[in-house]
C-alpha cells in the first residue's frame, strides 16, 4: 500500500517534469525557426481554371440521353461540393486546392463508371496518348 503511493507520487513527479520540460526540448530540436508565409488570400468565389463540364478524357464521345442525365447530375453534386470547400473558412489555400483537385479526380472516376465497354477503351486510348506524349518531353529535356 504505501508502495503503492511512492509509485504513483513518483510517476506524478515525473509526468509533471516531462510536462514542462517538454517545450523546451522541442524547441531546441528546430535548427532554423521556421518561415512563416502570408497566406494567399482566395476568394469566396474563386473556382478552378478549367471547366468541369468539359473534360479533355470525355471530349468527343457520343453519350446517351440516360449518361447526359447521370453525368449532369454528377456535375451537380460535385460543383456543390467544390463550392462548400471554397467557401470554407477551416481550410487554407493549398487544402482547398487539394480537396478541390480530389473531387475533380472523383467526378471523373464517376463519369467513367457510366461509360460502355467502347466508350472506355477509347478513353484509356486516348489517356495513353497523353502520356506518351508527356514522357517523350520529359526524356527531351536536358538534365
Amino acid at each position: 500500500m504505501i508502495m503503492n503511493r511512492l509509485a504513483i507520487r513518483a510517476t506524478a513527479v515525473a509526468g509533471f517534469f516531462f510536462l514542462s520540460a517538454a517545450p523546451g526540448l522541442m524547441r531546441a530540436q528546430v535548427a532554423q525557426p521556421a518561415v512563416v508565409q502570408p497566406p494567399r488570400m482566395v476568394s469566396p468565389a474563386a473556382r478552378p481554371m478549367r471547366d468541369t463540364r468539359i473534360t479533355d478524357e470525355f471530349a468527343g464521345l457520343k453519350f446517351t440521353e440516360e449518361q447526359k442525365a447521370k453525368i449532369d447530375e454528377i456535375h451537380r453534386r460535385t460543383a456543390t461540393r467544390k463550392d462548400v470547400v471554397v467557401k470554407s473558412e477551416k481550410l487554407d489555400a493549398d487544402q482547398k486546392e487539394a480537396m478541390i483537385a480530389g473531387l475533380g479526380r472523383m467526378e471523373r472516376s464517376e463519369i467513367a463508371k457510366l461509360l460502355t465497354p467502347e466508350q472506355q477503351r477509347e478513353v484509356l486510348k486516348r489517356a495513353r496518348a497523353v502520356q506518351a506524349v508527356a514522357q517523350e518531353k520529359n526524356q527531351s529535356r536536358p538534365q
